[in-house]
């Protein structure tokens, strides 16, 4: 499939193998780059094995360089040659010693771990961050699956019925284990069953964990990819590190939080492997629960992990979240083309479904049409020497501006557009000055005055969008409010 041509998006889990997949390389050092040397460490957060290039065609070493080396991965420092932008895209991976669990199923409402497995949010807090045991094999014990001991439960258990007979665990381990273990077609059919003799408070919580299990049973989603043992690390683009004046660094958030989970990931792979106690192993853990918790969102559980000056680290989660997000800043709020801003003025001669576009806005916003209506007339033989006739306002543009937007509506937006009519379809008249003309009519429906207003100009390109526009949003074709059909058009402002 092409990722230019889609019908829809959806997100989903990640499975360790996706994360595998995406990964170009295993991030293995918690450093970024070498001061003195100002090149990024090797196998560290900017490295360029894993991430790519510095600069455009050249290896770290220096011993490939140009174009004419596309592709060569240098036998010395094992870069491969290439564009520098691709430190836009490629990811690397950390290797976790411990499973984490992901803090937006852990702490989200509701919380989705919680639902699942029919524990309490409380408890499968306490079993994660180590003060309680969750049972995960009662063996031949009194003990019931899935029930939650303290620490001193589980020693006098441990004592009544010795080490091996039954199996109890802690920390994310636990909950993986409890999540694999998930039989979801048969949790369903538990939850109807409890679901006919359920009222109030006990059915809504059974109606939420039923459309829970429902929701992983049709996406494919692997209830145990919520605990995970591989973490991803973004493209160090994305991250970036910028010299100051003075030989000063400053450097994206992102990268200290990175910084945190390898270094306490890398403790406790040696702590393991030294056969340190389970005391100071499962503190460990804890820490890197912690570390994995607020490089995905901090200040979500506990106090924010905070940088210089006592300032909350930004996390991957902020970098998505609110108005300056990656969705409502960067996706929703791309700055488009065919488009212009300016101060709306009344203009009582207009039509209804009129409204006066300046001269010189008009020029800019049809500018293609009226290339290609020249280009067509063969006024001018190709599209930069039309571009040149409209620079210096040749008189003929303006006849073929005429034609052109004749059958063209525009689109006019105030913000802020809290109702379906902030945003209507006109036809556009070419007049003299700078401002938008607007018959005093169509202002109530944008909640609009003529005290310094400005409005938004849109040109709908296809003619889909065109027919929509002119069938569907023409100014004089919504007369009527939504909210209580009452006529919306109402003599006001200069009419008055």
């Amino acid at each position: 499939m092409s990722i230019n041509n889609f019908a829809s998006i959806q997100l989903a889990l990640a499975s360790p193998e996706r994360i595998y997949e995406w990964s170009h390389g295993e991030v293995k050092k918690p450093e970024t780059i070498n001061y003195r040397s100002q090149k990024p460490e090797r196998d560290g957060l900017f490295c360029e094995k894993i991430f790519g290039p510095s600069k455009d065609w050249e290896c770290a070493c220096g011993k490939y360089k140009k174009v004419r080396y596309r592709g060569v991965i240098c036998d010395k420092c094992g870069v491969e040659v290439t564009k520098a932008a691709v430190r836009r895209e490629r990811m690397g991976h950390i290797e976790l010693a411990a499973p984490v669990a992901h803090i937006w199923y852990l702490r989200g409402i509701p919380s989705q771990m919680s639902l699942l497995l029919n524990i309490t949010p409380k408890n499968l807090e306490e079993i994660i961050y180590f003060v309680k045991w969750v049972v995960t094999d009662p063996g031949d014990t009194k003990l019931d699956y899935k029930q939650i001991l303290t620490e001193r439960e589980y020693r006098d258990y441990q004592q009544e019925y010795g080490f091996y007979k039954f199996k109890a665990e802690t920390g994310a381990e636990a909950i993986k284990t409890l999540l694999t273990e998930i039989d979801l077609d048969g949790s369903r059919q538990d939850i109807l069953d409890e679901l006919e003799n359920a009222k109030g408070d006990k059915r809504r919580r059974l109606i939420r964990r039923l459309e829970t299990v429902e929701a992983f049973i049709h996406s494919d989603n692997n209830p145990a990819w919520m605990v995970l043992t591989v973490v991803p690390v973004i493209p160090p683009d994305l991250r970036p590190m910028l010299q100051l004046d003075g030989g000063r660094f400053a450097a994206s958030d992102l990268n200290d939080l990175y910084r945190r989970v390898i270094t306490r990931n890398n403790r406790l792979a040696r702590l393991i492997n030294m056969g340190t106690p389970a005391i100071i192993v499962q503190n460990e853990k804890r820490m890197l629960q912690e570390a994995v918790d607020a490089l995905i969102d901090n200040g979500r559980r506990s106090k924010a992990v905070t940088g210089a000056g006592g300032r909350p680290l930004k996390s991957l989660s902020h970098n998505l979240k609110g108005k300056q997000g990656r969705f409502r800043g960067n996706l929703l709020g791309k700055r488009v083309d065919f488009s212009g801003r300016s101060v709306i003025a009344v203009g009582p001669d207009l039509k209804m479904y009129e409204a006066g576009i300046p001269k010189e806005m008009a020029i800019q916003l049809f500018k293609p049409f009226v290339v290609n209506e020249m280009k067509n007339r063969g006024i001018a033989n190709n599209a930069k020497a039309a571009e040149k006739m409209i620079d210096r306002q040749d008189p003929r543009i303006w006849d073929i501006m005429e034609e052109v937007i004749q059958d063209h509506p525009i689109l006019l937006n105030r913000a802020p557009t809290l109702h379906r009519l902030g945003i209507q379809a006109f036809k556009p008249k070419i007049i003299e000055g700078r401002a938008i003309r607007l018959h005093p009519l169509a202002t109530p429906a944008f909640n609009a005055d003529f005290d310094g207003d400005q409005m938004a100009v849109h040109v709908p390109l296809s003619e889909m969008a065109q027919a929509e526009a002119e069938i569907l949003m023409l100014g004089s074709k919504n007369i009527l409010g939504p909210k209580d059909g009452k006529p919306i058009v109402t003599p006001s402002q200069d009419m008055v």
